[in-house]
């Protein structure tokens, strides 16, 4: 009993004489020597990753993580000092390098880290000047 899905010996057989697929059929054979031998995707496995792409990504989201702290801002002003190469790299020869996306993430992450750490940096500054003016002995100061 033959199953279904089951391809019988000699349609296997008549198959591979013309050379057809087992599964479709494609009518327009322009379609597939377009399809296989398309210049641009022989291109694509012949690109280099930019060489910082992934440190300027992992940088980024250590800025973005450690956002509230000190170490937050400068791992964003490293990751976006590490990226300037590399994009201005890519803009030169786009065709060259692939990675763009990740290194764009990483920049905008790290531009949102450095915000970050500024703002926190800022808050803890205010704090500081909060708790050593109320330290002071200000009644002191008023009796000149």
């Amino acid at each position: 009993m033959i199953t279904p899905g089951y391809i019988c010996p000699n349609d296997y057989n008549i198959r591979r004489q013309t050379r057809e697929p087992p599964f479709f059929h494609f009518s327009n054979s322009a379609l597939i020597n377009n399809l296989f031998n398309n210049q641009e995707f022989l291109k694509m496995e012949n690109k280099q990753t930019l060489p910082s792409s992934t440190a300027t990504l992992v940088l980024g989201i250590c800025s973005l993580v450690f956002g509230c702290l000190f170490v937050g801002f400068i791992l964003g002003i490293i990751g976006l000092a590490i990226s300037g190469k590399s994009k201005r790299m890519y803009l030169q020869s786009p065709n060259d390098y692939s990675g763009y996306g990740a290194l764009n993430a990483g920049r905008i992450m790290s531009v949102i880290g450095v915000i970050l750490g500024s703002i926190a940096i800022l808050y803890w500054l205010i704090v500081v000047v909060i708790i050593g003016a109320g330290t002071l002995p200000w009644l002191e100061f008023l009796d000149l």
